[in-house]
Parts: structure tokens; C-alpha cells; sequence
């Protein structure tokens, strides 16, 4: 009897030993997480780089809930033996845990090497080679996360998003250059046109002046209109547009359309579609 309330007791204890450590890790783990939020919220305020903090907080964190499970397995004398047990033979266990791990070790290394070379940061906008556009949202040790424009989340293991081209819209600099493409007819006055489209982009708020110390003394136009193609059964035109950064360059080009368009309309400019003929012959 008084080793079965013995053995009670131990189990209680061990049982008391790892509830404790589960609570202390996930307090740990919740006061290092409120820190490295507002050291976060507070670098975005500064328009500092946060991406060394955001990877460093993921760190920490695994570090702890991993340092945890150890001293769980460390100070319960069963499990303790379960995984001496299971070390004495994990042979071939041991083979087969190593190769699955392979792919979450290369993630992890990935990780770290996006941190310290930074191909892209924290809300920089990327598009990836498949095609996906979003801004980075989350840079963690197995994947990176990206935000789209309907507000979906894109998650890209590390290693993957690591080892392909990817095209960084904020890179170094956020300013772009827009592109506005129009088709006239060939009947159309392209001297007109293009006093349209620079007169539009001039009024647009999210336009700004994009050229070059040289371009400016050499007179060239803030708004570059140009033809760029003499279509089958129209005249191609581009506007070269600057704003300061892709989303106000996206909104700009949207509204420019539609304005133009309105304009194009009002003074007689127009936008052609294809024309077919049509001969029928008859037979005599």
C-alpha cells in the first residue's frame, strides 16, 4: 500500500515538474513575443528594417518550446528511459527521421540566408516566378508568407522561394516607372493624343517627375509619350508615368485609363477595333 501511494506521489510530482515547465515555456515564449511586437511597432514607426527582429523573435521562440520538451523528457525518469530506449535502436529510425528532415533543415538554412543577404524584406512587394504578387508579411524559420491583394495568404517553404528569381518592386528604391498604353486609329491625330495623355497625367496626384538631372536639361517632357507599334489597324502609344511606389502606381494607372478614355471620346480621338469586309460575288 505505501508503495503504490508512493509511486502516487512521484507521479504527481513528475506530473506537478512538467506542467510547469509547459506554463513557464508558453509565459516565456508570450513576454519575448509582446517584446519583439512593440520593438516591431515601434522600428515601423521609425521606418526601420524589422525583418532581423521578426526571424530573431521565431528563433527564440522555437528555442524555447524546444529547450521545454527537453526538460520534460530530462526530469521524468520514464520518459527519460523511453527515449534511452528508443536512442539504444533508432538505427534505422534514425535514417528515416534524418531524411525527412533534410527538407525542414534546408528551409531553415534558407531562412537565414534570406536574413542575411535580403533578396527581399518585411512589406517589401514581390512577384514571384509563378506569378504570385503580394507584399512579405512574415519571414519565419520554415517559410515565408506573403499577403495578396485579395488579402489571401501565400505560404512558400524558405528553400523554395530561395532558390528562384523573384522580382522585388521595393528593393532599394520604391519609385516606378508606369506604363499606360493606348490604340488609336490611324485617322487619329497622334499629336493630339499625346497632348491628352500628358495633360491627364499632369493633373493625376500620384504622378510625380521622374526624370534625370540630363533629361531635365536636355528639355524633355515630364510625361514621355511615344508610339511604339504601327499595328494592323492601329497606332500604338505609351506613357511613361512615374509614381511613388507600385501601389499608387497601380491605383494611377487605373484612373488615367479612364480618363483618358473620357477625354479620347469627348475630343474625337478614336480607340479603333478590328474591321472586317466582307465581298460576296455571284456567278453569272
Amino acid at each position: 500500500m505505501d508503495s503504490i501511494s508512493e509511486k502516487l506521489k512521484l507521479d504527481l510530482f513528475y506530473t506537478s515538474e512538467a506542467l510547469v515547465i509547459v506554463i513557464g515555456s508558453i509565459l516565456l515564449s508570450f513576454i519575448v513575443n509582446r517584446f519583439f511586437n512593440r520593438l516591431f511597432k515601434s522600428s515601423l514607426r521609425k521606418k526601420r528594417d524589422v525583418t532581423n527582429y521578426r526571424f530573431v523573435q521565431h528563433l527564440i521562440t522555437a528555442t524555447i518550446y524546444m529547450t521545454g520538451f527537453a526538460l520534460i523528457i530530462f526530469n521524468i525518469p520514464n520518459l527519460r528511459h523511453l527515449a534511452s530506449t528508443l536512442l539504444a535502436g533508432a538505427g534505422i529510425a534514425a535514417a528515416i527521421v534524418g531524411f525527412a528532415s533534410q527538407q525542414a533543415l534546408s528551409n531553415v538554412v534558407s531562412g537565414v540566408f534570406i536574413i542575411i543577404f535580403k533578396p527581399y524584406r518585411l512589406n517589401d512587394r514581390i512577384t514571384t516566378k509563378d506569378g504570385l504578387i503580394g507584399r512579405v508579411e512574415d519571414i519565419g524559420l520554415r517559410h515565408t508568407t506573403i499577403r495578396d491583394y485579395q488579402n489571401k495568404r501565400i505560404v512558400i517553404p524558405n528553400s523554395v522561394i530561395g532558390g528562384e528569381y523573384i522580382v522585388n518592386s521595393d528593393h532599394t528604391n520604391m519609385r516606378i516607372c508606369q506604363f499606360v498604353d493606348f490604340d488609336i486609329a490611324y485617322t487619329a491625330s497622334i499629336d493630339k493624343a499625346r497632348e491628352i495623355i500628358q495633360s491627364e497625367a499632369g493633373k493625376h496626384p500620384s504622378a510625380v517627375d521622374g526624370r534625370t538631372k540630363e533629361e531635365k536639361e536636355q528639355g524633355q517632357d515630364v510625361f514621355l509619350v511615344k508610339v511604339t507599334e504601327l499595328g494592323d489597324y492601329s497606332i500604338k502609344i505609351r506613357a511613361w508615368i512615374w509614381a511613388e511606389d507600385p501601389g499608387k502606381a497601380f491605383m494611377m494607372k487605373c484612373d488615367l485609363l479612364e480618363s483618358i478614355k473620357k477625354r479620347f471620346d469627348k475630343e474625337g480621338v478614336e480607340i479603333p477595333y478590328p474591321y472586317m469586309n466582307i465581298v460576296s460575288q455571284t456567278k453569272k
